[in-house]
Parts: structure tokens; sequence; C-alpha cells
């Protein structure tokens, strides 16, 4: 008897679904690459990631099925939580060797700046409230399709907007809370602070743009997230960039 496949709800790439305590998806040209990442994270002992278990009889990727709850309105008080997490995924992935073969498949091209450059870390590339899971072992990130070469600070901006959830109609005031505690449990040094208020708006653009091309391109998903999300993407950059001072105020303190 064939094992029961059970496809996965909510916004998540065709394809993927459940046998079991496993998940199955697509391979794409990546996949080989983000194997070998999650891989050295099980080895190094990063509990924030599912385990992978190579290919099924469909040639298909197979990971571990990571129980638990998901919210894309994360409640304040774990922020430092996840910022600690994101921190323990860079500390783990800095000393990555990846095949001589990889190929990654990163949708938005990371920037970086003086004290993190592209290239210093390997990231997750969309750590944010969807790809969230908190299990019994703590935070668990999901979806490591995106995953490749990074820079702490480029990510950092990215989670920071997401999970803090720094849009226009949440006060400046909690947003600049919200953003120096997930950066405090990050620990992020001073020096690099400064830019990372900068890259706020810089990240939420560079969505924006990704969106907006896919909608002219036709390309899917980012052309149907466009329709729905794209007026709140542009929102977002515009309110990250017009409050930078409020920002690196926040962090400064």
């Amino acid at each position: 008897m064939r094992p029961v496949e059970e496809p996965l709800t909510g916004n998540v790439t065709a394809g993927i679904v459940r046998v079991g305590d496993t998940v199955r998806r697509p391979v794409g040209p990546y996949t080989h690459a983000v194997d070998a990442l999650l891989h050295h994270l099980h080895e190094v002992g990063f509990t924030g990631a599912p385990r992978p278990f190579g290919r099924d009889e469909q040639g298909r990727q197979v990971l571990e099925y990571v129980p638990g709850e998901s919210t894309m309105d994360i409640d304040p008080r774990d922020l430092p939580d996840l910022g600690r997490l994101l921190r323990d995924l860079h500390t783990a992935t800095a000393e990555f060797t990846p095949p001589a073969d990889a190929g990654w498949h990163t949708e938005i091209p990371p920037v970086g700046v003086p004290g993190s450059p592209v290239g210093e870390v390997f990231c997750h590339h969309d750590a944010a409230p969807w790809n969230l899971v908190r299990a019994e072992r703590g935070w668990v990130l999901i979806d490591w399709d995106n995953a490749g070469p990074g820079a702490r600070a480029w990510e950092l901006a990215y989670s920071a907007l997401t999970c803090c959830g720094m849009r226009p109609d949440r006060p400046v005031e909690e947003s600049a809370a919200r953003l120096r505690s997930f950066v405090d449990g990050y620990g992020l040094e001073p020096g690099l602070r400064p830019a990372l208020a900068g890259l706020l708006g810089v990240n939420a653009g560079a969505m924006y743009d990704l969106l907006a091309t896919g909608a002219r391109e036709g390309r899917q998903p980012w052309a149907r997230i466009y329709t729905e999300d794209g007026p709140f993407w542009r929102g977002v950059a515009a309110y990250l960039a017009d409050h930078r001072a409020a920002w690196a105020s926040a962090l400064a303190e």
C-alpha cells in the first residue's frame, strides 16, 4: 500500500505534500546544495531547521515534517528568541563549505554593507512569519528553497521588518521598540546598527520590485502576490524609508 499523501494547505509551493512524518517537495537545480546545507546544520547541532532525508521513489526532496504552531502575528515577547534563532543560524553557517557544484536559488540578491559583506554566511533568505513553526524543540524555519550566500545585515533587515510587523498602520514608536527587541536578541554589534536602520526600507523596496517584475513578466507566484500584496509592500517600503531616523535612534539607545 502506498503511503497517504496530504497536500499542505496555505500559501505553499505547488506540489508539496506531507507523507507521515515527512514532507515531499519538488526538486530544482538548487536542491542538492540546500540538502548539503541542511545536513551541515543538523551535524553542528542547529535545531531550527528540518532534517533532510534524501529523495523518494519519485525523485522528490524528503524532509522532516515539523509539527507545531504557525502564526502571521508574532507576539512581541517572542522577538528576542527569534533574533537569537537568526544569530544561531548565521553562526552555524559561517563554517559551511558548499558542494563544488552547488547552485542556489535566491530570488532577491542580497545587499552587503561594510562589516557584513555578501558571502560572509549562508542565509535562509525568507526568515519570516510564514516560514516559522513553534515546535517542541523551539522555533524552526521551514522552506529553504531560497537559501544561499548572503549577508547578516541584509537577512536581519528582512526578518526584522516581517517578524516585528513594521508597517504603516503601526505607530512608529511601537515598531521601533519591536525592532530593538529583535535586534538585541540577535546581539548585533553597535557598528552595524546604523546600516541596518538604512537597509530596512531598501529591503522592503526590493521585495516590492520582485513582485512588480513578476507581475509584468507573468511569473508565478509573484504575479499573484503582487495583485494581493503589491500596494502593501510599496507602503511598507515608504514607511521604513521615511522613518529611518527613528529606527537608528531606537537601535542606538
